[in-house]
């Protein structure tokens, strides 16, 4: 206080913690402060967004005639979306803003991470080499957690608020155990870690394997023999003092790359090229609205729509008759009523999108008052999105308009060649369902039925083939030919039959055709196999369709590490 020319000490203080009715003790602080010259912090303001207005109210009639030495502060946490940015533009307007961002790159979370102990810290236990060599993995298991979201759905399923309290506390629960210990209870640590510590914030399932992972690979008996590297090239260091484990981290780790995350190369390319996709559609967005193209352009905006809208309209084929199609069904087994299922819920797409065009040419010809939705329509076929009405009833997916609606055409394809006579397909696009589910299950019903075998004990079991869907001429006489599949963070490989590492700039190798079959649940054998989730979408987290185990000659942390996982679309 007083190098900034005040009078100031901690009686002159009034500190807030906002949240669960202090509002009140916030008005009497302000009120008392600003008659004599005191200091206001204010935390955690986005937890009272009612209040906001009223604080708003005071700090403006606190502006003039206040003392000369009365300052507030307030502090909030970043808002998730734009729907939460609750802070009045008026107190926002009138404030020096100063943002806390977090560290970026392995280096500086490395060294922010240590940072939060000191050498009194690591002097603190009985069993010094031991605690040393512990919490240095952890800083880096915590710098490698919060800096692996920048992958985006390849690095962590779902965004998690990992903290330094939660590297902090892993560190208490390490010294009480060492010193309650003689034995180092590895288990017990990566348990009370991955489970409580961090796993406490996660809800993935798979980003809970993850996890648990790392801590495997990074807190076991080998770390004290000298024999673990945390990353390619960055063994853990023996017992050094705090300022030696800084000079390490300076000294010893590679430069910033996925391998430091046990990722490939090509996380960082996947990444990059989306944020470029979205700062362009950005851009996109950001154009004029109305007008013509201009010199050497293509007509006007609506000009452009109405070509579109045709051609949309043009190509888009008849609903599925479902009266005739129940008729032609001589017996309802399992592939035939999802067959069906599929049939109606393409029915409600395209006759949404029939609709929708309709009435947006109408509207287009002057003969319809344009609405709200049919202008959002319009903006979205000028701007190459898939729009929002259509995505409701549709399926999960990240492509443009036109490649959207390509796919949805070569999907109607598929399934009037499926109804023709409602005999399996020799080879089955998995990506083309709505469900994907449903045929898996079906599959598994057949043989159930066939075999008189319990439902619940029964799993797939997948095997690779070495063909592509034009070498298959019939379908099996169990379970199914899947094509259509896309691996990302490895590939597969033909020739030896296993996952192995991807090529570089091959972001998602397509995969052969995937023999699935149903087998009982006690009859599968898990030994070198890695349970590979499958997601309909890049995007991963809610688009979880199932698992399928892959035979690995590596060990399968590798591919867990590295986020590899099938997809339906790419």
């Amino acid at each position: 206080g007083q190098k900034l020319g005040y009078t100031f000490s901690r009686r002159n203080l009034h500190n807030v913690s906002l949240g669960q009715g202090q509002e009140l003790v916030a008005e009497q602080a302000l009120e008392l402060a600003a008659q004599e010259g005191h200091w206001v912090i204010l935390q955690n303001i986005h937890l009272v967004a009612k209040w906001l207005s009223s604080l708003e109210k005071k700090l403006e009639q606190h502006s003039e005639g206040s003392h000369r030495d009365f300052r507030v502060f307030v502090s909030a946490e970043p808002a998730p979306c734009p729907e939460s940015h609750v802070i009045p533009q008026g107190i926002l307007e009138n404030s020096i803003k100063i943002t806390s961002e977090p560290p970026t790159g392995m280096h500086a979370n490395l060294h922010k991470a240590l940072d939060n102990f000191s050498q009194d810290t690591l002097e603190m236990c009985s069993q010094e080499k031991e605690f040393r060599s512990i919490l240095f993995a952890l800083c880096y298991f915590h710098a490698v957690v919060a800096e692996r979201r920048k992958f985006g759905p390849q690095g962590w399923n779902r965004s998690y608020p990992f903290s330094s309290g939660d590297l902090s506390i892993s560190v208490s629960v390490l010294h009480n155990h060492l010193q309650a210990s003689s034995k180092v209870p590895y288990d017990d640590l990566r348990y009370l870690v991955g489970e409580i510590m961090y796993g406490g914030h996660i809800t993935d399932d798979w980003d809970r394997r993850l996890c648990r992972t790392y801590l495997e690979e990074f807190i076991k008996p080998e770390m004290l023999e000298g024999e673990l590297c945390l990353a390619p090239g960055f063994p853990l260091p023996g017992s050094m003092d705090y300022n030696g484990y800084h000079q390490y981290i300076d000294d010893a780790l590679p430069p910033e790359s996925p391998h430091l995350y046990g990722l490939h190369p090509n996380a960082e390319i996947g990444f990059l090229t989306q944020r470029s996709e979205q700062l362009l559609r950005t851009v996109l967005e950001l154009q004029p609205r109305d007008g013509s193209a201009g010199e050497g352009g293509v007509g006007t905006r609506e000009e452009k729509v109405q070509a579109l809208l045709e051609e949309m309209l043009e190509k888009l084929t008849d609903e599925f008759n479902m009266a005739e199609l129940m008729a032609k069904v001589e017996e309802r087994t399992p592939y035939a009523v999802v067959a069906l299922q599929e049939c109606e819920r393409m029915n409600v797409l395209t006759a949404e999108i029939r609709r929708s065009l309709a009435e947006l040419e109408l509207g287009l010809k002057g003969e319809l008052t344009m609405t709200s939705d049919m202008e959002n329509l319009q903006n979205s076929l000028f701007l190459d999105t898939v729009p929002e009405s259509w995505l409701k009833r549709s399926y999960p997916s990240t492509a443009s308009l036109g490649s959207w609606f390509a796919d949805l055409l070569a999907r109607i394809s598929e399934l009037e060649a499926w109804t023709r006579d409602f005999s399996l397909p020799s080879t089955l696009w998995l990506g083309g369902f709505f469900n994907p589910q449903s045929i898996l299950t079906a599959i598994m019903q057949t043989t159930a039925r066939k075999n008189k075998w319990p439902l619940d004990k029964m799993t797939l079991q997948c095997e690779v083939t070495k063909r592509s869907r034009e070498d298959f001429a019939s379908a099996p006489r169990e379970g199914a030919y899947i094509h259509g599949l896309f691996m990302e963070g490895a590939r597969w490989d033909a020739q030896s039959g296993v996952i192995a590492d991807a090529r570089l700039k091959e972001l998602t190798p397509a995969m052969p055709v995937v023999f699935v079959k149903a087998v009982p649940a006690d009859h599968q054998d898990t030994r070198g196999l890695y349970p590979c989730p499958l997601y309909k979408t890049r995007q991963r987290g809610p688009t979880y369709v199932w698992t399928f185990n892959l035979k690995t000659k590596e060990n399968p942390s590798k591919w867990v590490l590295a986020g590899v996982a099938l997809l339906l679309q790419v």
